[in-house]
């Protein structure tokens, strides 16, 4: 029982103390004047009677009631029910007044206007005084304070005859029960009675209509944001012009809260004078007249809620977080159905008849059901997150926050972290989490009625229907028996307060209403105290909570698989099946990202250790600490999910030894995470684990120990097992009945249990806050947490002793060095204030308290201490972990310069090495070594992502070809570290772009570039590998000593240049020492081109020159030594003259080979022998040459066969060359100089080459170069004439484009007859001079002279090297590009203008073939005469001759052109220290590349293979082969290499010429050959040369890492492809699939073309055999021979190969593409999408294709076979084999019947050719035939071969069979 009411309270209006107009209010009387004991008398009641002000009104103002709230010290609230009426002033009142008011006007009139005295004759009317009655109680009865006030007020004014003294303690003195429902009438004496009704439980809020009353004033969205803003802590003030309101408002608020307790500032009525408290800082709510908005309006940081009008304003600057989807939505939709029910209805056709709403009482309680669903759904599962901390004395309760948000999925969620973390929630756990006690509504919704409420979500109907039934429940908890209610009470009359005759209120006795209260107390006394009988139980906890929305769509869903992956990944690591282990880890780490998998690992972790230990060897540990940190790098410093704190105790578990007595745990590795340095995070595991032990403390010792690392948050029983709170439940319930010293002993045993945790908590925070290595202090102190800590304390407790010995612990320790003692300082204070905090709230005491700080300092210590021995010896560990290294094989002859440095080879770009767009696995990156050898720059190594399996990855280089070498900083791949690394890249199109190892010094990474960069360039060209290979010369000697190989050689080198008449006979021996011996002696067969090689002996061999008996001995001799083989073979096959005496010259020939230069006298950079007019003097040559650049004089290189055109070759003009001639022509000189005379030698020289052409110009004017730009002729007959009609008199871009422009060049002039008139000419020129524009400007040539000069605009080697180096970015970016696809490619592409030189290339060298077929010859005469003119005349005569475009033709071109006409190799490709400088530049290799372009167009004319030329590119810049060494056949003659490769042999040595090494190769495979070749004998070939005709080259953009490049082919051999299985039934082989992966495999090794595949087969067939295997090239020419003969004995026209050529040559190029590669080339049929015409097969072609019917098969598939009629046939099989069913397949398009095992298999198991079918026959049965058929189902056919029997499943099928195979026989 209760006072029903503490105090009455009569207030009046008094003149302010400062004389201030307005009043205030003074307390007349009070009952009782005593303060209760337990409810001291509220102060400042006065203030909340008036709450507007006490001011005087000119009108009697009805009476006005309403409740004020006033809070006290104890957060108890005092309900104040004021009911005020107005008084009429008594004078003395009023002359009062009226002076202060005169006073007051007085001092503000400054206008000067009449003053009002006191004794004025102008009285003001009435006024009248406010007087209240005031209750004040601490319950909350409204209505019977209204009626309670109402009837003291009517007994005064109606004067009723009732003593107002005894009504008054009658109040006083009334009891009421608390709750239970009672009800109990009361009567205040006055002839009254009222019924109070008590609620059935006083914990849930009494509202009446007030939650109705807000939702109709604001409406729902701004209640939600109200009840938002009032849970987050936010400020909110109610606005409205009435005080009831005001109160209502802020109740029905707070009703809605339910089951938190609002604990801020509650002032649901403000008065006027108290308006500064809404500056506060605190939240509030708090509600104020309307009158004060203006005053409201700079509040800035305050939710304003205007009743009256409606409208909630909420500033900028607030963020009221929303409720978490789909609450929100649900909660809207819900209140809006209890609001406005008849919404759902008001679409429908028929609504029903209108529903009666619910009254305005049932709506609010419905209201209220829906917030208490809310809150049911939104702290479903609490209790499975309170932790237990103390059970006895008192319970200490605490939330595990992070554990509930994680596992309601809201984590992110603003709203309910702030909730949570707010104080009302605080209230709410420390109320609701106690185990034992009476429970309410709330606590069974929310333990037994979540799955309800989720199962109704979507059913509208269900939802409403549950509101309703909770509605009911609160409204029968306010009103359990509505119906006796019955109220008494007398209230004024009508218009009372208007009554003029109103006496003041009385002054009442106070003796009387003392004398009644004291009455009421003595009587108290007796009774007995009243007891709140209270039914306590266990709490119920629910269901485990589930999230609230359960977020399926993310990436990293755990399904079953994933947890599988980490299981088996987790049990080979424990199995040390390693490499099992690596390659599910990638997919490991993925699947963490998931929480399932990440609870899944701490669980399979937990099971392999035993005894809190688990000893693991060094690769075991890196995956489980890889793991583990996988896992932690995913936890925010909540650990929401709880999964650091499984691992907790797991990294103190797992550890490895690093050597005896020094071990490393797994928290070493593990520390650098956010979460370990979250106090929240080890406040949440302190009282988990606390939790665990308390709950084993009480348990009975049969019950199971749960092991104290339980996952904390997690749910902690099982079915058989109590959790923490029903042990906490039941020992409360005991509590009572235990003596006092149980009590005393369980409270010890608990506070002793505490102790001990705090201090393993200690030493586990210890291990995790103290790094490793100490220097990371640094890293340490800005890790989240520690920082902030240092400054502000988290503790509840600041001023306990703790705090001080904290402070006072850096002073006092003893560590002398200042880092460590800063790091340990730092962790010492972080685990005090921890400690601090834990203990204070466990109620653990001071003394245990003190012993704690004093022990930290020490446990730190002792662990830094421990730490520096592990971290030492983790130092010196062996890195095992690393992946082996992988020994590169080498060449013979190749050694190891520095063995391998560890390094990681980073994607450089490339897109396929990372399985970009080609698809494929990521190759790269890939951990390895690079090793540096006398030859290349090797990596060797395995992918870093262990998916693809132990794949090789191998890049290399040859050393000579490295271009540019940059140091790098980069990340590693593994670790993340910054690396510093290098970037070397070669001008074969590799980059090896690597980060070094942190194994790797700098001193290492420094040796490794000095030695690259000295192989590299060695001072001197015998230091480079082809020179060293196999010879004990090493780079380091001086290029002098280097020069001395002995006398003999030196002695030939002088003398040979001196003069070779005075050294014949030491010439003669010298040459004889050097000569080795022959093969024969060897015991070795003699090469097929034994003819080709020059043996310097005794006799001279035959030689295909004739050398003419009339030279000297001397001469002879020279020339034996001098003559170029190659040369000379090709001179006499063009018919270019021979080697003749001067003396008995034939004078038949125009062109004779001259001597003149053999001892390089001359020119350096020719040969020895050049052809020069048959008219010309030796003794002229030498003045020639000087007009010329390097006296490169003009010399005929080629002869057409047809039109007898000759090419000569030159290096440019000087100034006084044919440009001086010809101006010198036109000005008449005083006197021959000697300039002028070498200019009339040259001009003779011209004339000499021009009369040396056979006169046959025929009439017709056959002259294609007509069909060019006029640039390159004149149109009258002179090229300066071009200019006087106005064109272009250079071949600029404008004429290139023409000059190669499909319309001039692809129409093939086979009359001769040009395009157009226009260019007719009336006569050709005999002699076209090519020269470079910028030397002939400005040249006027005589129209007298025979030849004609074509100016023409060229590039330089410099602007080469430039456009090469763009090529090599564009092709090997170096760093990923920035935007992905091939724009970006074909962008830089064109930027390198690389395919634009090509261009140029391309139509210099047509114009030149052009010009050489119609008759007229051609001089190159660009540049220096060795780059340029080298390409277009090595170019024009692969154009013009199809000798040059076979294997040994190529070669000859390119040992005269390049090698004897003096490219500069070595100075072009910078192998020597000397031209480092000068950098590298392709010329040869752009060369190779016009010839792939032109490949690419006619690929029947070339008898080598595209390979051959990737070949010849990658070994010119290799230096693997002395070939391409030296810059003049001079240069090699002094050096003694000339002689040594041409002449001698070393047996099985390695090859040092190139050509040596494609022959070896190419007699044991055809790697170099071409199937397609079938060349026409008269062939010239015009490719297009627009740049959207070239194709980039593949060898600049393919590369195998299976094996690295595949040309050195001794090192691309891998191991061979196991033979194919022959099925045991005697069908087709079973082909054995595998996967090619794209830039790893070679494909054509892979996959080799049919061709070739079919020549390995049939080598490996006949060493089955044990016959000698024949040479592959014999069989290929054997195979074309038998073909030709088809070809003629079908009729069809002779055919000359298999492939055929007999289409016209442009035709052609539509032709066979092939796919060339190491070891064959791979068929693929394809037209080039340049040629539109339509190709039509030819007669001939179509009878080789049918009769290569064996090749059919290899292009057929089964999708696309032509199955004419199919079934099932019963076959027997061959001898003593039994019938079987099989299903056969009749072709009538491949004329064969093949049978397969089944109807859907692919692979055929046999074929009859019907061709071999002789006849088909009624059979007859035979042994094991099926039994059940008819006999005449049986058929025989009879092949050349076998009889083969059959049986169809019945008569008529058999007939069908029969049939068909005979229709098939008679078609054929």
């Amino acid at each position: 029982m209760a006072r029903l009411a503490d105090y009455f309270v009569l207030v009046a209006f008094g003149p302010h103390p400062r004389g201030s107009g307005e009043g205030q209010g003074q307390i007349l009387q009070r009952f009782p004047e005593k303060d209760w004991e337990d409810n001291p008398f509220p102060q400042g009641i006065e203030l909340f009677c008036q709450p507007s002000g006490w001011q005087l009104c000119p009108e009697r103002n009805p009476p006005t009631f309403f409740v004020a709230v006033l809070t006290d010290i104890n957060s108890e609230r005092h309900y104040c029910a004021c009911l005020t009426f107005w008084e009429p002033v008594e004078s003395t009142q009023e002359v009062v007044f009226n002076e202060d008011t005169t006073e007051q006007e007085e001092e503000a009139d400054e206008g000067g206007q009449a003053r009002l005295s006191s004794t004025a004759p102008a009285q003001p009317s009435q006024l009248f005084a406010p007087k209240t009655l005031v209750l004040v109680s601490r319950l909350d009865h409204t209505d019977v304070f209204r009626n309670s006030l109402g009837l003291i007020y009517a007994v005064h004014v109606e004067g009723l005859n009732v003593c107002l003294e005894n009504v008054i303690g009658n109040l006083l003195t009334c009891t009421v029960p608390l709750a239970g429902g009672s009800q109990r009438t009361i009567s205040l004496g006055a002839g009254d009675r009222q019924v109070i009704q008590t609620p059935l439980v006083d914990s849930l809020p009494v509202s009446r209509c007030s939650v109705a009353l807000l939702f109709r004033q604001l409406g729902i969205t701004n209640v939600l944001s109200l009840f938002c803003a009032a849970l987050t802590e936010h400020k909110v003030l109610f606005l409205s012009r009435s005080y009831q309101r005001l109160a209502d408002a802020c109740r029905g608020l707070l009703a809605l809260l339910f089951p938190l307790r609002y604990s801020f500032t509650y002032v649901p009525i403000l008065p006027a004078q108290l308006l500064e408290v809404l500056s506060t800082p605190t939240p509030f709510i708090i509600g104020v007249n309307a009158a004060f908005q203006a005053e409201t309006q700079e509040l800035l940081d305050v939710i304003v809620a205007d009743l009256d009008g409606g409208t909630v304003t909420v500033p900028e600057c607030v963020h009221i977080p929303p409720l978490p989807e789909p609450l929100q939505s649900q909660t809207h939709n819900v209140l809006s159905m209890v609001l406005d029910p008849e919404l759902e209805l008001a679409d429908l056709a028929f609504p029903p008849p209108t529903t009666s709403a619910s009254s305005l009482k049932m709506q609010d309680k419905e209201l209220r059901a829906v917030f208490l669903r809310l809150f049911a759904q939104l702290l479903q599962g609490y209790r499975w997150c309170l932790h237990i901390v103390r059970i006895h004395p008192e319970p200490v309760i605490r939330f595990h926050k992070a554990a509930f948000l994680g596992q309601r999925g809201l984590v992110e969620d603003d709203f309910l972290m702030k909730v949570l973390e707010g104080m009302a929630f605080a209230g709410f756990v420390s109320e609701r989490g106690v185990p034992y006690r009476s429970t309410d509504l709330f606590d069974e919704l929310v333990a037994h009625e979540v799955a309800r409420m989720r199962a109704d979500e979507n059913h509208p109907h269900r939802v409403l229907r549950h509101v309703q039934e909770l509605a009911e429940q609160l409204y029968k908890n306010e009103n359990p028996y509505p119906a006796v209610a019955m109220h008494k009470v007398q209230r004024p009359g009508e218009a009372s307060h208007l009554r003029r005759t109103h006496r003041p209120f009385p002054r009442l006795d106070e003796g009387t209403v003392q004398w009644i209260v004291d009455q009421a107390a003595a009587k108290m006394q007796g009774a007995p105290p009243a007891v709140k009988a209270e039914r306590k139980t266990t709490v119920p906890s629910g269901p485990p909570m589930t999230a609230i929305l359960e977020r399926c769509s993310g990436p990293h869903v755990n399904s079953a698989r994933r947890l599988e992956v980490v299981r088996n990944c987790i049990s080979y690591v424990f199995e040390g099946k390693m490499l099992e282990a690596k390659k599910l880890l990638p997919a490991v780490l993925r699947a963490l990202k998931g929480r399932a998998a990440r609870r899944c690992l701490a669980h399979e972790l937990h099971l392999h250790v035993q005894q809190n230990r688990a000893v693991l060897d060094h690769q075991q540990f890196d995956f489980v600490v890889r793991m583990m940190n996988c896992c932690l790098q995913d936890c925010t410093s909540l650990d929401e999910h709880g999964i650091a704190a499984a691992l907790l105790p797991l990294v103190t578990a797992f550890c490895r030894k690093l050597s005896p007595g020094v071990t490393q745990f797994a928290y070493s590795c593990v520390q650098e995470h956010v979460v370990w340095s979250t106090p929240q995070f080890w406040e949440a595991m302190f009282y988990g684990d606390v939790q665990t032990h308390i709950r084993a403390l009480y348990l009975e010792p049969s019950d199971e120990r749960v092991s104290p690392s339980q996952e904390a948050g997690e749910a902690q029983s099982q079915d058989d097992e109590r959790s923490a709170l029903d042990v906490a439940s039941e020992q409360r319930r005991l509590w009572p009945t235990l003596s006092q010293e149980k009590q005393q002993e369980l409270v010890q045993k608990e506070e002793s249990t505490v102790f001990s945790q705090a201090i393993h908590y200690a030493n586990r925070m210890s291990y995790l806050l103290l790094p490793l290595d100490s220097s990371k202090s640094r890293l340490l102190r800005e890790r989240a947490g520690l920082g902030d800590l240092e400054s502000a304390s988290n503790s509840l407790v600041t001023n306990s002793m703790a705090g001080s010995v904290a402070e006072s612990y850096d002073t006092e320790s003893g560590f002398e060095d200042a880092e460590t003692c800063d790091v340990a300082g730092a962790v010492v204070r972080f685990i005090n204030r921890f400690v601090d905090k834990v203990c204070t709230e466990s109620g653990v005491t001071s003394d245990h308290l003190k012993g704690l700080h004093v022990m930290v300092p020490d446990i730190v210590q002792m662990h830094i201490e421990t730490l520096e021995a592990v971290h030492r010896e983790s130092k010196r560990l062996p890195p095992i972990q690393k992946p082996k290294l992988l020994r590169p094989r080498l060449l013979p002859g190749e050694e190891c310069v520095l063995d391998g440095l560890r390094v990681y080879l980073l994607p450089d770009g490339r897109e396929e090495g990372v399985g970009g767009s080609g698809g494929g696995p990521a190759l790269l990156p890939a951990e390895g070594a690079v090793f540096l050898t006398t030859y290349r720059v090797i990596f060797t190594g395995m992918p870093t992502d262990p998916l693809v399996g132990e794949q090789v990855v191998v890049r290399s280089f040859p050393v000579a070809a490295l271009t540019k070498e940059k140091r790098i900083s980069v990340q590693t791949p593994v670790d993340q570290l910054l690396q510093d690394g290098l970037q070397l890249r070669s001008c074969t199109f590799q980059l090896l772009k690597m980060a070094f190892d942190e194994e790797v010094g700098s001193d290492s990474a420094e040796l490794f570039r000095k030695q690259l960069h000295k192989l590299r360039y060695p001072p001197d060209i015998r230091g480079t590998f082809a020179f060293t290979l196999g010879s004990a010369h090493t780079t380091g000697r001086s290029p002098r000593v280097a020069k001395d190989k002995g006398p003999s050689l030196r002695n030939f080198s002088r003398n040979l240049v001196k003069n070779a008449k005075k050294t014949i006979g030491r010439q003669y021996v010298t040459r004889k020492k050097y000569n080795p011996p022959s093969w024969e002696h060897r015991g070795q067969p003699p090469p097929e081109d034994q003819e080709d090689e020059i043996s310097v002996s005794e006799e001279l061999e035959p030689s295909t020159l004739t050398p003419s008996s009339a030279l000297k001995p001397s001469d002879r001799m020279t020339m034996s030594s001098l003559v170029e083989r190659a040369c000379c073979r090709d001179y006499q096959r063009l018919g270019l003259g021979t080697l003749s005496s001067s003396l008995s010259r034939a004078k038949s020939e125009p062109f004779r080979i001259s001597p003149v230069n053999r001892m390089y006298a001359i020119c350096r950079s020719y040969p020895g022998l050049l052809i020069v007019p048959q008219s010309i003097q030796d003794n002229a040559l030498q003045r020639v040459s000087r007009c010329y650049r390097q006296n490169r004089f003009p010399v005929v290189c080629w002869r057409s066969g047809r039109s007898k055109a000759v090419l000569l070759r030159s290096g440019g003009l000087h100034g006084k060359g044919v440009v001086g001639l010809f101006k010198a022509q036109n000005t008449p000189s005083p006197g021959q100089t000697q300039a002028d005379s070498s200019s009339l030698e040259q001009e003779k020289y011209l004339q000499a080459v021009v009369s040396a052409m056979p006169r046959y110009a025929d009439s017709s004017g056959r002259n294609t170069l007509s069909s060019f730009s006029s640039a390159h002729m004149g149109g009258h007959g002179k090229w300066s004439s071009v200019r006087a009609s106005g064109r272009s008199s250079g071949l600029g871009a404008d004429v290139g484009s023409r000059l190669a422009s499909r319309d001039l060049l692809s129409t093939p002039h086979t009359n001769g007859a040009p395009p157009d008139s226009g260019f007719l000419r009336p006569q050709r020129a005999a002699l076209y001079i090519i020269g470079d524009k910028a030397q002939l400007k400005g040249v006027r040539p005589d129209p007298l002279q025979q030849w004609e000069l074509v100016p023409i605009e060229v590039f330089e080697a410099r602007q080469v090297k430039a456009s090469f180096k763009k090529l090599l970015k564009a092709c090997v970016p170096g760093c990923p590009a920035t935007e992905p696809g091939p724009a970006s490619f074909l962008r830089s592409l064109e930027d390198s203008e690389w395919l634009t030189q090509i261009h140029k290339l391309l139509q210099i060298s047509v114009l030149v073939v052009e010009l050489l077929d119609s008759g007229s010859s051609v001089l190159v005469s660009l540049e220096d005469g060795w780059d340029i003119t080298t390409q277009v005349v090595s170019l024009v005569q692969l154009l013009s001759d199809p000798f040059y475009r076979t294997l040994e033709g190529f070669r000859l071109l390119v040992e005269k052109e390049w090698l004897s006409f003096g490219h500069r190799f070595s100075h072009r490709g910078a192998h020597t220290l000397a031209g480092q400088s000068s950098g590298f530049t392709p010329v040869f290799l752009q060369f190779l590349d016009c010839v792939h372009q032109v490949h690419l167009q006619f690929p029947m004319e070339f008898e080598f293979s595209q390979f051959y030329l990737k070949f010849l590119g990658y070994h010119h810049a290799s230096r693997r082969f002395r070939t391409f060494l030296l810059d003049s056949d001079y240069e090699r003659i002094e050096l003694g290499l000339l002689y040594e490769e041409k002449g001698e042999r070393r047996g099985q040595l390695a090859c040092r010429s190139v050509w040596e090494y494609v022959d070896r190769l190419s007699k044991r495979t055809p790697m170099f050959y071409n199937y397609t070749y079938a060349p026409e004998d008269t062939e010239v070939l015009r490719p297009y040369s627009n740049v959207s005709n070239l194709k980039v080259w593949d060898f600049y953009t393919e590369e195998t890492l299976a094996e690295g490049p595949p040309y050195d082919w001794e090192l691309a051999q891998g191991p061979p492809e196991p033979p194919e299985e022959e099925r045991p039934d005697g069908g087709a082989p079973q082909s054995r699939r595998r996967v090619v992966w794209p830039c790893y495999d070679s494909r054509p090794r892979v996959q080799p073309d049919a061709i070739s595949r079919l020549l390995e087969e049939l080598q490996r067939l006949e060493t089955e055999l044990g016959r000698p295997s024949e040479r592959w090239k014999d069989t290929w020419d054997r195979v074309k021979a038998v073909q030709r003969l088809e070809g003629r004995q079908d009729g069809r026209g002779a055919s000359s190969s298999l492939l055929l050529s007999a289409v016209p040559h442009h035709r052609r190029s539509l032709g066979v593409y092939l796919q060339e590669g190491p070891v064959g080339s791979t068929l693929s049929l394809s037209l080039d999408s340049d040629q539109s015409s339509g190709s039509t097969t030819s007669s001939s072609r179509q009878a080789a294709r049918r009769s290569t019917s064996t090749l059919y098969s290899q292009f057929q598939t089964a999708e696309s076979e032509n199955r004419s009629y199919e079934g099932t046939l019963y076959k027997k099989g061959a001898f003593m084999k039994p019938w079987k069913a099989r299903w056969f397949v009749l072709d009538k398009t491949k004329h064969q019947l093949r049978y397969y095992d089944h109807r859907v298999d692919t692979d055929c198991k046999g074929v009859i050719d019907l061709a071999e079918v002789e006849a088909v026959a009624p059979g007859t049965p035979t042994i094991g035939a099926p039994k059940t058929v008819d006999e005449k189902a049986f058929f025989d056919v009879k092949t050349t071969r076998r009889v083969y029997n059959f049986c169809a499943q019945d008569v008529p099928s058999a007939q069908q069979w029969v049939d068909r195979i005979q229709s098939c026989l008679s078609d054929a």
